[in-house]
């Protein structure tokens, strides 16, 4: 991916997004031509030159240094997430050749499948381009997969943009849309030679409008924490927590278990869909009802 255009894309978006009002400058009689601040407006709140930040707008990131930087995500008022993203750009294209690349595992040691299957939650393991590479038992009922773990393994990108199960298992689907696109702007910062991501997010790009419209926002996006609206064909609507962790002996995996509040209608739900699961039933529609 082109770092450089990354970076133009980002702060064009970040600079649009940002009123006057809300970085508070002054507003002059006359007709404003962008819909943001003028990239004069950030150079000053920034305390660099029109010049030096047009430049950097462009993606010419030659000797700019981490207090610039600094400066000029304090202008954007860009969250924690949006400032790392930025660096992490900016730190590309300053190398001169590629760095080590973070690890995009496709494969889970035993082990983790261990700790996964004495996880009573639904729970799953992914990496970094949203390839899922496997579940416990109460993730595979969640998610309609089939007990025997044969499908554990399947980018949740193609799936939520391409396959019109996701839109019905999805409650919260545009929340869930705009994350997963973040989460790929992120990733793309962090590696930008992955080869597979970069097919992920090309096919993407020429398959789903929206996925293109998304994606010009530039929004990045990290899991934490947070909650999951869905709806199962089988039992209903279904309310979850969701805790990620990052697996340190694993790097670029990322364990997501969602929680469930005990007593709760989900709990009971998903305690009745699981021993269905268990006995074979494979409920009235399967959710993955296409290859991907």
């Amino acid at each position: 991916m082109d770092s450089s255009a990354e970076i133009s894309s980002f702060l064009t978006a970040r600079r649009a997004r940002l009123t006057p009002e809300q970085a508070g400058v002054p507003l002059y009689s006359g007709n404003r031509r962008v819909p943001g601040l003028r990239r004069e407006e950030v150079a000053q709140l920034a305390g660099v030159s029109v010049d030096y930040y047009a430049r950097l707008e462009r993606g010419k990131t030659s000797g700019a240094s981490q207090e610039v930087l600094e400066a000029i995500a304090r202008a954007l008022q860009l969250d924690d997430d949006e400032r790392e993203h930025l660096m992490n750009l900016v730190t590309i294209t300053q190398r001169r050749s590629p760095g080590k690349r973070i690890s995009n595992r496709s494969t889970v040691r035993p082990d983790v499948q261990l700790v996964l299957d004495s996880i009573q939650a639904p729970a799953l393991i992914q990496n970094a381009r949203l390839d899922r590479l496997a579940f416990n038992q109460a993730g595979r009922a969640l998610h309609s997969l089939p007990a025997d773990g044969s499908q554990d393994r399947y980018n949740y990108a193609h799936w939520l943009f391409l396959d019109p199960a996701a839109k019905r298992f999805h409650r919260d689907y545009d929340d869930a849309q705009r994350n997963v696109v973040a989460l790929l702007h992120t990733a793309s910062a962090q590696d930008p030679y992955d080869k597979e991501l970069i097919q992920v997010i090309g096919t993407l790009s020429t398959q789903s409008p929206e996925f293109r419209t998304m994606w010009a926002s530039h929004e990045v996006f990290r899991y934490r924490s947070g909650a999951k609206l869905l709806t199962h064909r089988d039992v209903g609507d279904l309310e979850f927590g969701y805790e990620s962790f990052e697996l340190s002996a694993d790097p670029g995996l990322t364990m997501l278990v969602f929680t469930v509040q005990p007593g709760s209608r989900t709990a009971d739900a998903m305690k009745l869909l699981a021993s269905w699961h268990a006995s074979g039933h494979t409920g009235v529609e399967h959710l993955h009802s296409r290859e991907l």
